[in-house]
């Protein structure tokens, strides 16, 4: 046997030379390797051993232990509270759609859905800041906005402030190229599985299935493809595969808005860029009802701003207004909470106006916006955004364990809470006593299998809050899996799609 090296250059990586020769390792069977892969995709990512999973995370735990081993506290990301805030956020829509599914029968939509006090109803789920934890998905959806754009502007902005625009051009081109395969092909694997389960198992969910499988998939390619398509101009905004998904083409509209104001600012001077960034808003919420689009714009300034301040580089307005930046932060918070529980029931003004606490609000809503809550939680959005990284405590809870692991699972988690819902929670729901209007006759079977007192408050019920101890975990599990075998593989394939579409000397 070749004799040990250290550090060889013919080293193989075991620590022997090259020669042909190497010592002889004994591994487990094939048939306990393919248990235990299988073990390891079943695991959520919480579970895994130290050192398992994909390279970067044990390249990321290893780090993380040599600091340990030196006395020091590993880094931390100075945006990694944003991953805690959009985990939190697809927590609250998670939330949102489970009241609402299982209190249909009590006109939940028109309770939770407005303000305290509406039509002299007194619930302790409306009052204000408190219905955001149980109605706030159209919240939590504006700051999905918020935070993409955010996101999608800090390298390119980043360039942008070092006059790198060749690499600008470079990563405007990938992003750009990657930005709608990335969101979609999530959405087309995970619908194209649930599908194919109603016909695999003969089971009914939501929607209706088809009379044959041949039928089901045509419906669900037209739909994809319509719903799929940037410019549509017309035809329902749903994919009736999973509703929830409506947000997902509006985040690529919202992207490619982004990437243009990115490029069309990328050579102007500090402040005109951002007087154009502060336009577009402008434009988007008082001149045109593009609310979505101001959501982005949003992001994109705020993380303008925050580069700038990292660089000591803000326009000289906001060094005077330092000393008051705990006051006005704090304001901000709780402006931002009152606001994010703007009723949302329907279109009509008038019932904002007959909304104890929003009369002279209603007065603000700009003419060119259609449904009056997406301006109200614009300024809901972006204010919470801008004020988070300024509260230290608030900042500390987006960091926490948990709310960082929502953060990495919370696109799948997203994509799978509906379709389980529509199925698992369905059943389970009218197991307890819930009655919902569109299963009252393919589930009839299932109704007060369990049942369970219906005790406590609108929302706090026995009845509902037990189901959660099956259901919010199944969600959880579902969405680590899908991220690691649906979520994640679609980011790396349009990674090396987008490369081997490259000349050579670039890729």
């Amino acid at each position: 046997m070749s004799p040990r090296v250290d550090n060889g250059l013919l080293e193989n990586g075991d620590g022997y030379l090259w020669q042909g020769v190497k010592p002889e390792v004994k591994g487990p069977p094939p048939h306990i390797r393919a248990i235990r892969g299988c073990l390891d995709v079943l695991r959520p990512a919480w579970m895994s051993k130290p050192g398992a999973g994909r390279e970067s995370g044990l390249k990321q735990q290893q780090q993380q232990q040599q600091q340990q081993q030196q006395g020091q506290s590993p880094p931390r990301r100075r945006t990694a509270y944003l991953d805690g805030v959009r985990g939190f956020a697809a927590l609250l829509v998670y939330c949102m759609h489970h009241q609402l599914w299982a209190h249909d029968k009590f006109a939940s939509e028109q309770i939770l859905e407005n303000a305290f006090g509406y039509e002299r109803r007194h619930y302790f789920a409306c009052l204000p800041g408190v219905r955001t934890f149980f109605s706030g998905g159209h919240f939590a959806v504006s700051v999905f906005f918020v935070l993409s754009g955010y996101v999608l502007s800090t390298k390119p902005l980043s360039l942008i402030h070092a006059g790198e625009y060749t690499k600008l051009n470079d990563n405007l081109a990938s992003a750009l190229f990657r930005r709608w395969l990335r969101l979609h092909l999530p959405i087309m694997i995970t619908t194209f599985i649930y599908i194919t389960s109603w016909h695999l198992f003969g089971y009914r969910a939501v929607p209706d299935p088809q009379g044959s499988y041949r039928d089901e998939l045509w419906n669900w390619y037209v739909e994809f493809k319509n719903f799929t398509f940037v410019f549509r101009t017309g035809g329902e905004p749903w994919f009736t595969y999973n509703f929830h998904t409506w947000s997902i083409p509006v985040e690529f509209r919202g992207s490619i808005v982004i990437y243009t104001a990115l490029q069309a600012f990328s050579r102007c001077r500090r402040n005109a860029r951002l007087a154009g960034e502060v336009a577009l808003i402008v434009y988007f919420l008082y001149i045109a009802d593009g609310w979505f689009c101001a959501l982005f714009m949003a992001g994109m300034l705020l993380c303008d701003l925050d580069l700038l301040a990292a660089r000591d580089a803000l326009p000289p307005i906001f060094s005077r207004l330092q000393p008051y930046r705990d006051p006005i932060f704090y304001t901000l918070f709780g402006v931002s909470l009152y606001l994010g529980g703007v009723p949302a029931s329907n279109f009509d003004l008038t019932t904002l106006r007959q909304s104890p606490g929003w009369y002279y609000l209603s007065f603000l809503k700009p003419q060119a916006v259609f449904d009056f809550k997406w301006f109200f939680l614009f300024w809901a959005a972006t204010f919470l955004v801008a004020s988070i990284p300024r509260l230290p405590w608030l900042q500390r809870f987006f960091e926490t364990r948990f709310n960082q692991y929502l953060g990495r699972i919370s696109y799948a988690f997203y994509l799978v809470h509906g379709p389980l819902l529509w199925t698992v929670g369905d059943r389970l729901y009218a197991a307890v006593g819930w009655e919902h209007e569109d299963s009252a006759i393919k589930l009839a079977g299932w109704f007060n299998r369990l049942p369970l007192p219906k005790r406590g408050p609108l929302g706090l019920e026995i009845s509902f809050l037990l189901p959660q101890l099956v259901l919010l975990p199944l969600t959880l599990w579902m969405g680590d899996i899908a991220t690691r075998l649906v979520d994640e593989p679609c980011v790396r394939f349009t990674q090396w799609l987008y490369r081997k579409t490259l000349p050579k000397s670039a890729a």
